[in-house]
């Protein structure tokens, strides 16, 4: 409350003492002046009666004529404003704007129940906050939260339903679960105190059926936000589990929209179930800030890093390349298991061959039971994994704009976090950098299992290192492409799920018959694969099958397919499928033999190697099985049975602006022969052809502009005639 202040009366100021007027020295006056100059006119009487024909003495203006002047000094009360504010309670000095004293502020206190807050919360003659939901002719309702209400007996006119009010408990009857209430009188502000129901915390992974009923109040990360026709669907994670929270306000509207994706919430409800899963239905959901918060989240963080720490078992096979491997795999698999139990998703791009698919099943048949015995969502495994082909052997741009495209509208429509991207059989390679630097941009955390030749290794690092985060390839510890990709996956999902072994102890065989490895590892994951029952040419069949049914599967995973190809669900179905596919497949090979083989125009160079070309644009059938790459593999397979698998053998297939080509181990190692080499040496020399491609040492392609084609394969004949044998 302004006032006047008493101290100065309102001037601001008192005074200290007087001192004599330096203007008129103490005299009071300036001059004298003649005033009849003034007045002329007037009758003579008047200027006598008046004193008018006088000398008048002027006051001097600075002291008014006093002859002293005051001495002051500023109220000190007021400050010299001349005003104090009084707190109108108290009556104390309030220095600032506020209209009470600090002390009158803190003297009222208005309380708001917390939702999980029951009549046992409440205590006699303390003020509460709440809101008129009935109007009868004794009295009215007033609500303290969804629990607890009262009755304020009498009639109040002026109030209607939805109004807050400030009430006071008068009386609490327990045992009728009754509440007396009164309208509480506050003069001036208030101080408001919110309630919280002291509950303990209950971890997620304690939630059981035992638990249905209770209410309880848990604390996690938010991983999942789910719009349904009804509630908002919050998935919820702790350190100890995951769980579904359901909150509604009104049918499809979303609960809590201030609440996204990655915050930590503190959620009480009661415990129920929903299509036999265990459900919260909340009462509230509360962002935590601050240390609360922090602690939380390292909490979750410490104990996800350690169930992501894959359990330490043995090797499928005894292998020196695997054993320098080992850290690196352990890595990948702790990557992928850790995206599991953060909630993150899992996108799994395999190249559309037999090691390829093999990798990315082996990996999809570990996840799976994961997500489904963590993740309370019954579309938990397609939400949170998904497999894609490429058909390319690298990362292309269309996939990545793919990948990027749904992952973000993944992130907008369901709240879903940004994926884990995990490559199998591609990655490896310069090809694959930019569509690696364009997922980097989003901050996407990238796995490369790969075995294709992935350039200079300098200190264990290669180009591609710089933009993924987990690196397995054999090349990194001294090995070589005859380790495929589909092998490594599959030691690499036992490492993420031990108990998947037994049902994935075929597929490495499956991936160094389809991928042709020769290697003692390769030998050892076929042995393998006889202990469950497969020879040889039962690996070779249905990697053949793998491969022809992968061409019209095109971008589609095929998982129910695929499983019964591989032997992963009904053996019956299995054996059955596999032989009709394979005697299609024998059937299109065969004709597309019959339609090649005259035309493949072979040639014995100087130095010794066997150079087969053949025009797969002219000479063999298009848009059906097998495509101009696996065309050429035929056709070599052909050249080497026919010749020998220790002779120099390279075979080219060509078309407008692409080539494919397939060599013999002996090639590389009598000559140095390396496709990746050949290929970046040849960019260099014709870029105005736009040269791109590579592969393996031994198996690849080569990419260039039509009008160029026949410069860009005779300068490729060329290196290869001047080849030198070691």
């Amino acid at each position: 409350m302004i006032r006047k202040c008493s101290e100065c009366k309102g001037k601001g100021y008192k005074v200290k003492s007087y001192k004599i007027c330096e203007a008129c020295h103490g005299t009071g006056f300036q001059s004298t002046e003649d005033i009849s100059k003034h007045v002329k006119g007037l009758p003579e009487t008047a200027k006598q009666k008046f004193h008018l024909e006088d000398m008048q003495e002027v006051p001097c203006p600075v002291c008014k004529g006093k002859g002293e002047i005051e001495v002051r000094e500023k109220c000190s009360a007021c400050d010299g404003k001349g005003e104090i504010n009084i707190c109108p309670k108290c009556g104390k000095i309030i220095e600032g704007t506020s209209k009470y004293c600090p002390d009158c502020q803190k003297k009222d206190k208005v309380y708001i129940l917390h939702p999980a807050c029951t009549i046992e919360d409440l205590e006699r003659d303390k003020i509460y906050k709440g809101k008129i939901t009935r109007i009868e002719d004794y009295g009215v309702f007033v609500s303290l939260n969804n629990k607890v209400w009262g009755l304020m007996r009498g009639i109040f006119p002026d109030y209607k339903i939805g109004d807050e009010v400030l009430v006071k408990v008068a009386q609490i009857n327990h045992y009728k679960g009754e509440v007396d209430l009164l309208l509480a009188s506050i003069s001036g502000s208030y101080e408001v105190v919110k309630l919280k129901k002291d509950i303990p915390r209950t971890r997620i992974g304690k939630i059981d059926n035992k638990s249905l009923g209770k209410t309880i109040r848990i604390v996690g990360e938010v991983i999942q936000i789910q719009q349904t026709t009804g509630p908002t669907i919050f998935t919820i994670s702790d350190e100890t589990g995951t769980t579904s929270v359901a909150a509604f306000d009104e049918p499809g509207i979303r609960a809590y929209p201030h609440i996204q994706v990655g915050h930590i919430v503190e959620v009480i409800g009661e415990v129920n179930q929903h299509s036999g899963r265990i459900q919260i239905e909340s009462e509230i959901i509360e962002r935590l800030i601050g240390k609360e918060a922090s602690e939380a989240r390292r909490l979750i963080d410490e104990a996800i890093d350690r169930r992501a720490e894959p359990e330490k078992i043995d090797l499928l096979i005894e292998s020196e390349i695997l054993e320098r491997l080992r850290p690196r795999m352990i890595e990948a698999a702790k990557a992928i298991r850790r995206a599991i139990f953060d909630g993150r998703s899992i996108l799994v791009r395999h190249h559309a061959d037999a090691d390829g698919i093999c990798a990315g099943v082996a990996i999809e048949k570990a996840v799976i039971p994961l997500l489904r015995e963590l993740n309370p969502n019954i579309e938990a495994e397609w939400h949170y994994f998904k497999r894609k082909p490429s058909k390319a052997p690298f990362y292309e741009l269309e996939d990545v704009v793919k990948d990027l495209t749904y992952a973000l509208e993944d992130m907008e429509r369901f709240g879903q976090k940004l994926p884990l991207i995990v490559l199998l059989d591609n990655g490896s390679t310069e090809e694959d950098i930019l569509a690696l630097l364009k997922a980097k941009i989003y901050d996407i955390e990238i796995v490369v299992i790969d075995h294709h030749y992935p350039g200079e290794v300098v200190d264990g690092r290669v180009e591609v290192d710089d933009y993924v985060d987990v690196h397995v390839n054999p090349y990194l510890v001294g090995g070589d492409s005859q380790l495929t990709a589909g092998a490594l996956s599959v030691e690499i999902a036992k490492m993420i799920n031990p108990e998947i072994e037994e049902r994935i102890l075929h597929l490495p065989g499956i991936a160094v018959v389809g991928d042709h490895a020769d290697s003692p590892e390769a030998e050892k994951y076929i042995e393998l694969a006889k202990s469950k029952g497969y020879t040889r040419e039962d690996l070779e069949k249905i990697a053949a099958c793998i491969d022809f049914e992968a061409f019209y599967l095109r971008f589609m995973n095929g998982r129910g397919i695929i499983d019964t190809i591989l032997g992963l669900g009904s053996l019956d179905k299995h054996k059955k499928l596999v032989e009709a596919l394979y005697k299609e497949y024998e059937k299109r090979v065969k004709s597309q033999l019959r339609a090649a083989l005259p035309h493949v125009k072979s040639k014995k160079l100087p130095n010794g190697i066997l150079l087969n070309v053949l025009d797969v644009e002219k000479y063999s059938h298009r848009f059906t099985f097998p495509a101009p790459g696996k065309t050429c593999g035929f056709v070599h397979d052909y050249m080497v049975q026919k010749h020998g698998e220790d002779k120099p053998i390279i075979t080219l297939a060509y078309g407008p602006d692409f080539s494919v080509i397939r060599a013999t181990d002996a090639v590389h190692e009598n000559f140095g022969f390396n496709l990746n080499k050949i290929v970046w040496e040849l960019a260099d020399e014709i870029p105005e052809a736009a040269i791109d491609g590579g592969g393996h040492e031994c198996a690849g392609s080569l990419k260039y502009v039509e009008g160029l084609s026949k410069k860009v394969l005779g300068r490729f004949a060329e290196k290869i005639a001047k080849l030198e044998r070691k």
